[in-house]
């Protein structure tokens, strides 16, 4: 009896988590046309560029029409000129309240839905895939250098291991700390950011605040925010890719490591 209870408990923890982070489904209602000059084909076409575009996010999963929907797309679509001008809605489907509205002007000539997308699904909730127990291996010369970090979905900060590391003058100092703190999270749909010269997709931001014990007085402190972030395909590894989680200093030049300071930015699921 025991066993079964126990097997029960487990999979109703797994179906919770994975319903947690289920993607949000959004149905995307054909364009309605208004006015003259402007066809159901083009109606159409914009339609399923939309579609197309939502569905390359990956994200986000997508379906045309409203049937299994979480959230609407639904809009209106008007030829002006040169331009084709969509003014469109984003509604919760079990509600149906409003989330958000918005308009934009597309050129006929140049048909781009970027922009219209990135306003349509603005305020659709994303799951926090940051959620969960993350570990993070510096390899150092006398040993590896390592944070364990939970990150709940509370938004409090479990620190099951945080090492600083300090090598000066042949001498190498190691701390294995631990803590607390908190953190915040936003979750896009499609966002490019400029870091180091680069162009970088991300998948979110995030920022932190952790109070540590038992690690060098530079680190007892940790406050950072605009920490952007890139996920791999399936959820289980993430990079930061303007900065780190900072966690020592090497006063010894490249031939100890290639750079003075030290930061945890590589990240792998373990639980």
């Amino acid at each position: 009896m025991k066993r079964k209870v126990l097997l029960f408990l487990l999979i109703t923890v797994v179906f919770t988590s994975v319903f947690a982070q289920r993607m949000p489904v959004v149905g995307v209602q054909p364009l309605e046309t208004r006015g003259s000059g402007i066809s159901a084909a083009d109606a159409a076409n914009i339609t399923n560029r939309i579609v197309n575009e939502l569905n390359s996010w990956g994200t986000i999963s997508v379906v045309q029409g409203a049937a299994g929907a979480d959230y609407i797309i639904r809009g209106t679509i008007v030829r002006q000129g040169g331009n084709f001008t969509v003014a469109g809605a984003t509604v919760d489907a079990a509600t149906n309240r409003v989330l958000n509205e918005y308009i934009e002007n597309i050129p006929a000539n140049n048909i781009q839905v970027f922009t219209l997308c990135a306003k349509a699904v603005e305020r659709v909730p994303f799951p926090n895939y940051l959620a969960g127990t993350w570990q993070s291996t510096l390899n150092m010369p006398d040993g590896p250098v390592v944070c364990i970090i939970e990150f709940k979905r509370d938004r409090t900060v479990h620190v099951e291991r945080y090492d600083t590391w300090e090598h000066r003058q042949r001498n190498s100092l190691r701390y294995e700390g631990f803590g607390s703190g908190t953190y915040a999270y936003i979750g896009y749909a499609n966002r490019t950011i400029n870091a180091g010269g680069q162009q970088v997709r991300i998948d979110a931001t995030f920022s932190i605040n952790l109070s540590l014990e038992e690690t060098l007085p530079d680190q007892t402190n940790v406050n950072l925010s605009g920490l952007s972030v890139a996920f791999n395909a399936d959820k289980t590894a993430f990079s930061i890719v303007n900065g780190s989680l900072p966690c020592g200093r090497n006063y010894d030049g490249p031939s100890v490591h290639p750079s003075e300071y030290l930061g945890f930015s590589s990240f792998t699921k373990i639980r």
